[in-house]
């Protein structure tokens, strides 16, 4: 047996994404178990998500890399790579960006398009949790060096710096 690693629905709630330890990320129908799609990574898949209009998930993976997929036919789109493992990913309410947050200690905005990388927020350790703001305009990551960071999702200049006494698992807005 093979891990699912995280899920989400669609934003219709017709259909529904899983990442897995097997290597893949997979889109189901919601109302019968059908699958309908199946992308494949080099590594287990740790998260992922999908745009706000439906038409696009990403996933991020154990390989090192975050990919923009079309959620209809699969077809990879974007990958992004980082230096280490990819623990979180999310897209910005309008879809045109995309968020990661990676063992190497970075949390990464990149165009979904193009998979150009945007901006970079730093942390000390892994960061295990990312989201944007509903506005789109600023990003939150959580790491392992016990911090939450309020970041300019256009630039990664930090607004905000929250500490804590132990690892923070888990951001939103």
């Amino acid at each position: 047996d093979e891990d699912v690693e995280s899920v989400a629905f669609n934003p219709d709630g017709k259909y529904v994404v899983s990442g897995s330890a097997d290597n893949t990320a997979r889109i189901w129908e919601a109302s019968t178990g059908k699958e309908i799609v199946h992308m494949t990574h080099d590594s287990y898949v740790d998260s992922v998500a999908f745009s706000s209009d439906g038409k696009y998930v990403i996933s991020g993976s154990a390989d090192t890399t975050a990919r923009v997929w079309e959620a209809s036919t699969g077809n990879e789109i974007a990958r992004m790579t980082h230096d280490g493992e990819v623990y979180t990913v999310a897209f910005s309410p309008d879809g045109k960006y995309v968020i990661s947050g990676s063992l190497d200690g970075t949390a990464r905005v990149w165009e979904t398009a193009s998979g150009k990388e945007v901006a970079r927020r730093t942390h000390d350790g892994g960061v295990n949790s990312v989201a944007f703001s509903p506005d789109g305009k600023y990003m939150v990551s959580g790491s392992y060096d016990n911090t939450a960071r309020v970041s300019e999702a256009s630039t990664g200049k930090e607004i905000a710096h929250i500490t804590h006494d132990g690892k923070v698992i888990s951001v939103a807005f």
